[in-house]
């Protein structure tokens, strides 16, 4: 009797806490409550309104959203680092002319993390080997630009802007990043339709829009999707001073000590040195980030 009392106590504590309780002959199972996700009212990208009237719109959209908001790990650390990486990406896309938006293109695609694809994209900008050297990057066994989160930035802006020359708008735009181009058009002819939200596409590509409007709508309103994050807990821009360099570095571990740090602090600032050594017959001026502080 005094062990089903106990079990009545915590019982009720539980309940009052949020959470619900359900015992078995051998042990008490907790499950937490979680709130329902509401969809908002309305919602646009890049100041094109998406129609959340058309029942599959909907649908498509609240998917996203239920699983992002519940991708708890992977939601929190996009958060961290979006307080380092939109200050770099937001000027650059202004610069350009495309919408601010884009930058959760990016979220998509990365997670703000320099990933590598399964088929061979790399960077946050998750760019494939040709495509980076067709937009101007420098791609090597010493450099790859792709891990430039400044020059890769740049990058996808001169694809999205041509892009949005070729469909008219920036939510196709925003969808020909993933199918490509020719892989867009080719659906729209075929299927006799001009918009996103009517045209039938691979799953991936079907999910992508509604996958940036899902975090661009998080990330705007974090707290009432349940992710408050302190300040302090935010990953913050860390101070540099840049320095150039037009001529061969034959070892960057001594290279780095040089400069007061350690070839993993070289590294990690700039990931975009893919080898011991940086190889420059051309005599081509590279940047390098030092980190000065807070590392």
């Amino acid at each position: 009797m005094k062990r089903i009392k106990n079990v009545a106590i915590v019982s009720v504590l539980l309940v009052l806490s949020g959470l619900f309780v359900y015992s078995t002959s051998r042990k008490i199972v907790v499950t937490e409550k979680r709130e329902v996700v509401s969809l908002p009212l309305e919602i646009d990208f890049s100041g094109e309104k998406t129609p959340l009237h058309i029942a599959d719109v909907r649908e498509r959209l609240d998917r996203e959203m239920v699983i992002n908001t519940n991708l708890h790990s992977s939601t929190t650390l996009i958060l961290k680092r979006a307080n380092r990486a939109f200050p770099v990406i937001e000027p650059i896309l202004k610069k350009y002319g495309v919408p601010d938006d884009f930058k959760y293109l990016a979220v998509i695609e990365s997670g703000l993390a320099n990933v590598v694809s399964p088929a061979g994209a790399r960077g946050v900008w998750q760019f494939m080997p040709q495509t980076a050297k067709e937009q101007g990057m420098e791609v090597n066994d010493y450099v790859d630009e792709r891990y430039h989160l400044e020059k890769s930035t740049e990058a996808a802006c001169r694809y999205l802007l041509e892009a949005k020359n070729k469909f008219g708008n920036w939510t196709l735009a925003a969808a020909s990043y993933n199918a490509g181009m020719g892989g867009i058009n080719k659906q729209l002819t075929n299927q006799q339709v001009s918009d996103y939200y009517d045209v039938l596409l691979t799953e991936e590509t079907s999910r992508y829009v509604f996958r940036i409007l899902a975090l661009k709508e998080i990330m705007l309103n974090p707290a009432k999707y349940g992710f408050e994050i302190p300040n302090e807990q935010l990953y913050h821009p860390i101070e540099v001073k840049k320095i150039e360099v037009d001529s061969t570095i034959t070892d960057l571990a001594t290279f780095a000590k040089d400069q007061g740090i350690n070839y993993k602090i070289l590294k990690l600032h700039n990931p975009w040195l893919r080898d011991k050594k940086l190889e420059n017959k051309s005599k081509k001026v590279y940047t390098l980030e030092i980190p000065t502080e807070g590392y």
